[in-house]
C-alpha cells in the first residue's frame, strides 16, 4: 500500500477523476508470476490458449476471445472485422470511439467513416438508426453502413437494457448490419443490471465485444470477444499487422484470467458502483444523468469546483458549470464519504 512507501494516502480518498487511474487488484499483480515461466511466445503458450474456453463458459456459447493491451485496439479491431475501408460505422456524436480515440477507428478499418447520431445520455435508438439508414441512398456516391457500435456503460454513466441493445440488434438485421458493443465499462453495466453477461450480448445480438478490464482492477490487459467467430479470423492477423500481438502475451492472459476467476470483475464492479450511490445521494438534486455505473455527471458552479479542489478533491470539469466523478473498485463507503459530505455541504 502507499502507506508503506510512506507516501500520502491520498488516492482512494481524495481522486475521483477517472477509474483508469486506479490500483491494480493484487490478484492480478498476482497473476504475472504464474505467467512468468519459459512458455511458447505471442498467443500460443498455455493461459492464452484458456482464454476462449473461460470466456466460452462465461456467456454459455462458443466465442473466440483475444488478448489486446487497450481499449481503444479491441474496439478498433472489432471494427476492422466489420466495416470495409469503404464502409461506415454508424455510432453516437459523444461515443468514445467518436471523442477520444484520435481517429484510430478510421486507422484500424483503413478509412472506415463514424457516421455520428444523437440520443440523450450518449445513447442510441433503434428508430434513429433506422431512419439513418433508409435515407442513405444505395449507390456508390454514398458511405454504407457497416455496422452499429454502442457503449455500454455509456459516456455518460447510462446503461443499455437487454431489451434496448434487442431492439437495435433487430434494426442492425433489417438492413444487414454487424453490431459491437463497447464494454469499457461492460462489467459496470452488468454489475447495474443484475442479468447474465449474455443476456446485453449474445442474447440480445450483439456480434463483437471489447470487454474492458483495465477500469475495473486490470492493469494492462483487454478482451476482444467475438460472438460471430467468423469476424475472429482475420482479426488474428489485423492485431498482429497492429503491433498488438504481443511476445509474451501470456502475461495479457494472466490478468484476464485472475479477473474472470470466482468473478473477480464483478466483484470489483459492484464496489465501485455502490460508491457512486454515495455520491449520488449526496449530490440528489445536482445530478444531471441518473447514476447507474460508476460515473456521477453533477451541476457544479466554478466556485463549487474551486471549494471543493481547495479541499483536496480531484475530479473533470465537463463543460461549463458540469462536473464528472468516477468511483472506482477499490475505494470504500469510508473512502468516499469525505467527498459526499463536502458536495452535501455546498
Amino acid at each position: 500500500m502507499l502507506d508503506d512507501l510512506g507516501a500520502s494516502r491520498q488516492w482512494p480518498y481524495m481522486r475521483f477523476f477517472s477509474d483508469n487511474a486506479a490500483s491494480v487488484h493484487p490478484k492480478v499483480l498476482a497473476s504475472l508470476g504464474t505467467a512468468n515461466v519459459q512458455d511458447t511466445a505471442y498467443d500460443g503458450d498455455a493461459l492464452s490458449g484458456q482464454l476462449n474456453g473461460v470466456f466460452s463458459n462465461l456467456f454459455e456459447t462458443e466465442v473466440e476471445a483475444l488478448w489486446v493491451a487497450t481499449g481503444t485496439a479491441a474496439n478498433s479491431l472489432a471494427l476492422a472485422s466489420m466495416c470495409k475501408p469503404h464502409e461506415g460505422v454508424i455510432c453516437h456524436r459523444e461515443a468514445h470511439i467518436e471523442q477520444d480515440e484520435a481517429g484510430a477507428p478510421g486507422f484500424y478499418t483503413g478509412g472506415g467513416k463514424l457516421m455520428l447520431l444523437d440520443g440523450a445520455g450518449a445513447k442510441l435508438n433503434p428508430t434513429d438508426i433506422d431512419t439513418h439508414c433508409k435515407a442513405i441512398r444505395d449507390d456508390v456516391h454514398q458511405v454504407q453502413p457497416a455496422c452499429v457500435s454502442i457503449t455500454n456503460a455509456t459516456e455518460y454513466g447510462l446503461v443499455y437494457s437487454p431489451e434496448e441493445v434487442r431492439a437495435i440488434s433487430q434494426v442492425c438485421k433489417a438492413h444487414g448490419l454487424k453490431l459491437h458493443m463497447d464494454g469499457a465499462r461492460f462489467a459496470n453495466a452488468v454489475a447495474n443490471l443484475e442479468c447474465h453477461p449474455a443476456d446485453i450480448t449474445l442474447r440480445a445480438g450483439v456480434d463483437a465485444l471489447s470487454f474492458g478490464f483495465v477500469k475495473n482492477g486490470g492493469m494492462s490487459a483487454e478482451a476482444l470477444v467475438f460472438f460471430d467467430k467468423d469476424l475472429a479470423a482475420d482479426t488474428h492477423y489485423r492485431r498482429k499487422r497492429a503491433g498488438h500481438l504481443q511476445s509474451k502475451g501470456r502475461y495479457l492472459a494472466a490478468q484476464i484470467l485472475a479477473m474472470l476467476e470466482d468473478d473477480l470483475w464483478l466483484g470489483n464492479a459492484k464496489a465501485a458502483n455502490a460508491g457512486a450511490q454515495v455520491l449520488a445521494e449526496a449530490a440528489q438534486e445536482r445530478l444531471l444523468h441518473p447514476v447507474q455505473a460508476n460515473e456521477i455527471f453533477i451541476k457544479l458552479a466554478a466556485e463549487e469546483a474551486k471549494q471543493l479542489r481547495d479541499a483536496g478533491f480531484d475530479f473533470y470539469d465537463w463543460g461549463e458549470g458540469q462536473a464528472r466523478l468516477v468511483t472506482s473498485w477499490n475505494q470504500s463507503a469510508e473512502d468516499i464519504r469525505p467527498l459526499a459530505d463536502a458536495i452535501a455541504a455546498l
